[in-house]
């Protein structure tokens, strides 16, 4: 009886070490994931205007498959790589995070340009929506997919820098449930979001309470605002966390001098108030993280498309 007690004991110890791991993983990944937040918004932002042209039963079949692009994306490549980075050349990602941050304050000051300069063209979609939908619907997910890669890769290069200093098998299973919570988050988001037009429009004409009926027709209405909000908010997370990033590793690489004079400005501007100190200074870097991100990302809009993109595409051929 008493060798029983004992195996039930170690039993409960091993369990209670087990849910003390899956609690540090939660927390872990939970923390990494909220410093990946503009990379987030800006995935969930860009990733509609692929479904845009084409029939409502097409649309969710293409959120799955863009879905399921994206885990393969962060699993099967970005897992494995950023692992074998930060265990065997830890050195390579604080320039591979200012590389991401870079990207961010270039997608969204190329956002800001596309507005003041009415360009609309985009090269993952094809202009001809009519032809060979089949054909189209395959160029709009590898589209996606190859999009999603390169902020997949920022999110996780992001919440791998983000975890505290742990064992391999840590590390493995954190950027594992932030890969699978992420994906679920942006690309259930995307689905919500895609189909509410027809959700409300559904509402509108079958609700049995006016009130029900009321609400389909707020939504459908409402949504052009909500997605052209959404991709001011994705635009503005993209130039303060792209900002931040790029502002911290210069600090990291011994260029200091941008990092003190943001604190020292955001300092002195909490001091300047009486109340909400911290939400001042919170907001007062957070701005001037952006503003250095937008200066960054109109430095390297016209690098990258008169530059690097006639480079690569003289380079494939």
């Amino acid at each position: 009886m008493s060798g029983l007690l004992a195996l039930l004991d170690d039993v409960a110890g091993i369990a209670k070490i087990a849910a003390a791991s899956v609690d540090d993983v939660m927390g872990q990944a939970a923390k990494a994931g909220a410093k990946a937040a503009g990379a987030l918004i800006d995935d969930a932002a860009v990733t509609p205007k692929y479904l845009h042209g084409f029939e409502a039963s097409r649309e969710l079949p293409l959120v799955w498959r863009i879905a399921k692009g994206s885990i393969k994306n962060k699993l099967l490549y970005l897992l494995p790589v950023g692992l074998l980075l930060s265990n065997l050349a830890p050195w390579t990602i604080t320039p591979l995070l200012m590389l991401g941050g870079g990207y961010l304050c270039f997608e969204g000051a190329e956002k800001i340009v596309h507005l003041f300069t009415h360009e609309t063209h985009d090269a993952d979609q094809p202009a001809d929506m009519v032809q060979d939908p089949m054909h189209l619907e395959e160029e709009k997910a590898a589209g996606a997919i190859k999009t999603d890669f390169i902020l997949s890769a920022e999110i996780m290069t992001i919440a791998l820098a983000a975890i505290p200093e742990s064992s391999l098998a840590m590390e493995a299973a954190t950027l594992f449930v932030v890969a699978i919570g992420i994906t679920v988050l942006v690309y259930g988001s995307v689905a919500v979001i895609v189909k509410a037009d027809d959700i409300g429009m559904t509402m509108a004409e079958s609700g049995r309470l006016a009130p029900t009926r009321a609400l389909g027709r707020g939504i459908v209405k409402a949504m052009p605002g909500f997605l052209q909000g959404l991709m001011v908010v994705g635009t503005a997370a993209m130039l303060w966390v792209g900002g931040s990033i790029v502002i911290h590793g210069l600090e990291s690489l011994g260029f200091g001098w941008p990092e003190h004079v943001i604190h020292d400005i955001s300092y002195a501007a909490a001091d300047a108030v009486n109340t909400a100190k911290g939400a001042v200074q919170w907001i007062t870097k957070a701005a001037m993280d952006g503003v250095f991100g937008l200066a960054l990302g109109l430095v390297l809009v016209p690098v990258a498309t008169k530059l690097l993109v006639p480079a690569w595409r003289k380079l494939r051929g």
